[in-house]
């Protein structure tokens, strides 16, 4: 799996234990919050006005900052392909918030998948430079729901908890991802649908 702006889809992992979580509003703080979602969804932007209240790991700069954790260059999409069971011995026993579109693919108690408009994200890494194909790529996969789709099949519904991040502002995204971390909201996987941009 890359590290970079790339299809959220690429890589195999180890899947969790699939188990539904208690569908109770008030759950308590959790230990470990993977923040993940489609490349352009807004993970890294939201979670960093978090980093005074949890330690918030921004796994993709982990990754490429450490020659171990990544296994070759994909230069057509000018990433880094990540070793998921090196950046997995890496993490340990981490706590906080990891941020990542790899994020779903580690253990953790709850996961937020950022969600937003495909056409918003096409724009988006367009502006961040990226090629006008992974852009396309990126917004089909988003439509498609593929990461929500593997974080529900790796964690259960009852721990996912989807948040739609188009027309939000940061704060706002970060007081979801917050709500979610400290047992405030509810789980909501599949309340964001995005087919009509296929």
């Amino acid at each position: 799996m890359t590290a970079g702006d790339e299809s959220p889809d690429d890589a195999d992992a180890e899947a969790g234990d699939g188990s539904e979580g208690g569908d109770s509003p008030d759950r308590g703080p959790a230990e470990r919050v993977a923040v993940t979602g489609t490349p352009g969804t807004g993970k890294t932007t939201a979670t960093a006005l978090l980093e005074g209240e949890y330690n918030v790991i921004h796994l993709n700069d982990r990754i490429k900052s450490d020659d171990d954790l990544w296994t070759e260059r994909d230069d057509g999409r000018d990433t880094l392909v990540a070793d998921l069971d090196a950046v997995r011995e890496d993490l340990g026993d981490w706590s906080g918030i990891l941020d990542s579109h790899l994020a779903h693919r580690f253990d953790a108690d709850r996961v937020v998948v950022l969600r937003c408009h495909p056409e918003t994200i096409e724009s988006r890494l367009e502006a961040r430079g990226e090629s006008t194909e992974t852009a396309a790529e990126n917004a089909e996969s988003e439509a498609l729901d593929v990461i929500l789709s593997e974080a529900v099949a790796e964690h259960g519904a009852g721990n996912v908890y989807e948040v739609d991040a188009t027309d939000r502002d940061p704060e706002a995204v970060a007081d979801a991802i917050r709500a979610a971390a400290e047992g405030e909201r509810e789980p909501s996987a599949g309340t964001v649908d995005f087919i009509d941009y296929i």
